[in-house]
Protein backbone atom coordinates (compact mmCIF):
# COMPACT_ATOMS: atom_id res chain seq x y z
CA UNK A 1 0.00 0.00 0.00
CA UNK A 2 1.11 3.39 -1.07
CA UNK A 3 2.07 6.10 1.84
CA UNK A 4 0.41 9.05 2.25
CA UNK A 5 3.21 11.39 2.74
CA UNK A 6 0.85 14.62 3.45
CA UNK A 7 -0.92 12.73 5.67
CA UNK A 8 1.88 11.27 7.47
CA UNK A 9 3.12 14.50 7.96
CA UNK A 10 -0.06 16.44 9.06
CA UNK A 11 -0.30 13.06 11.84
CA UNK A 12 3.49 13.87 12.46
CA UNK A 13 2.51 17.84 12.93
CA UNK A 14 -0.36 16.72 15.41
CA UNK A 15 1.63 14.83 17.83
CA UNK A 16 4.32 17.58 18.08
CA UNK A 17 1.87 19.84 18.82
CA UNK A 18 0.25 17.98 21.51
CA UNK A 19 3.80 17.13 23.10
CA UNK A 20 5.74 19.47 21.90
CA UNK A 21 7.82 22.03 23.83
CA UNK A 22 9.67 22.06 26.06
CA UNK A 23 7.63 21.22 29.15
CA UNK A 24 4.73 19.03 28.09
CA UNK A 25 6.41 15.82 28.25
CA UNK A 26 8.12 16.22 32.14
CA UNK A 27 4.17 17.51 32.65
CA UNK A 28 2.64 14.60 31.86
CA UNK A 29 5.64 12.45 33.39
CA UNK A 30 5.25 13.97 36.83
CA UNK A 31 1.28 13.81 36.82
CA UNK A 32 1.30 10.13 35.59
CA UNK A 33 4.23 9.81 38.57
CA UNK A 34 1.37 10.50 41.07
CA UNK A 35 1.63 14.19 41.48
CA UNK A 36 -1.61 15.80 41.24
CA UNK A 37 -1.66 19.43 42.95
CA UNK A 38 0.30 22.65 41.30
CA UNK A 39 2.93 23.44 43.73
CA UNK A 40 3.48 19.39 43.57
CA UNK A 41 4.10 19.32 39.50
CA UNK A 42 5.74 22.58 40.02
CA UNK A 43 8.86 21.46 42.26
CA UNK A 44 9.30 18.45 40.23
CA UNK A 45 10.35 19.92 37.62
CA UNK A 46 13.01 22.42 37.81
CA UNK A 47 13.23 25.16 36.03
CA UNK A 48 9.88 26.06 35.21
CA UNK A 49 7.98 28.85 36.03
CA UNK A 50 4.88 29.53 37.55
CA UNK A 51 3.14 30.76 35.04
CA UNK A 52 4.25 28.36 32.38
CA UNK A 53 3.08 25.65 34.50
CA UNK A 54 -0.54 27.60 34.41
CA UNK A 55 -0.09 27.86 30.61
CA UNK A 56 0.71 24.89 29.37
CA UNK A 57 -2.23 22.95 32.01
CA UNK A 58 -5.08 24.69 30.87
CA UNK A 59 -3.36 23.97 27.00
CA UNK A 60 -3.10 20.06 28.26
CA UNK A 61 -6.65 20.16 29.59
CA UNK A 62 -8.02 21.92 26.31
CA UNK A 63 -6.58 19.05 24.07
CA UNK A 64 -8.00 16.31 26.79
CA UNK A 65 -4.54 15.48 28.05
CA UNK A 66 -5.15 15.87 31.90
CA UNK A 67 -8.53 16.34 33.82
CA UNK A 68 -8.61 19.44 36.66
CA UNK A 69 -10.67 19.19 39.27
CA UNK A 70 -11.86 21.99 41.95
CA UNK A 71 -12.75 20.55 45.29
CA UNK A 72 -14.58 23.22 47.06
CA UNK A 73 -12.42 23.22 50.64
CA UNK A 74 -10.83 26.07 52.29
CA UNK A 75 -9.10 26.56 50.56
CA UNK A 76 -10.56 25.65 47.03
CA UNK A 77 -8.24 22.24 46.17
CA UNK A 78 -7.11 21.61 42.58
CA UNK A 79 -6.02 18.48 41.10
CA UNK A 80 -5.00 17.39 38.12
CA UNK A 81 -5.12 13.95 36.71
CA UNK A 82 -3.95 12.09 33.63
CA UNK A 83 -6.56 11.03 31.08
CA UNK A 84 -6.76 7.90 29.63
CA UNK A 85 -5.95 9.43 26.34
CA UNK A 86 -3.10 11.14 28.30
CA UNK A 87 -2.06 7.63 29.54
CA UNK A 88 -1.90 6.43 25.82
CA UNK A 89 1.24 8.65 25.60
CA UNK A 90 2.84 6.07 28.21
CA UNK A 91 4.96 3.87 25.33
CA UNK A 92 5.54 6.54 23.34
CA UNK A 93 7.31 8.37 26.63
CA UNK A 94 9.06 4.89 27.74
CA UNK A 95 10.58 4.79 24.24
CA UNK A 96 11.82 8.12 24.03
CA UNK A 97 13.72 7.84 27.53
CA UNK A 98 15.21 4.74 26.18
CA UNK A 99 16.40 6.70 22.78
CA UNK A 100 17.54 9.30 25.18
CA UNK A 101 19.63 7.13 27.31
CA UNK A 102 21.07 5.55 24.35
CA UNK A 103 21.32 8.50 22.88
CA UNK A 104 23.31 10.24 25.62
CA UNK A 105 25.70 6.80 25.82
CA UNK A 106 26.42 7.56 22.14
CA UNK A 107 27.67 11.19 22.56
CA UNK A 108 29.42 10.44 26.05
CA UNK A 109 31.31 7.24 24.81
CA UNK A 110 32.15 9.10 21.52
CA UNK A 111 30.65 6.37 19.50
CA UNK A 112 30.31 6.00 15.60
CA UNK A 113 26.73 6.19 14.50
Amino acid sequence: MERNQQEELRALQDTLYVIGGKWRLPIINSICNGNKRFREIERSIPGITTRMLSKELKDMEMNKLVKRTVYDDTPVLIEYEPTEYCRTFGTIILSMIDWGREHRKKIIEGDTF
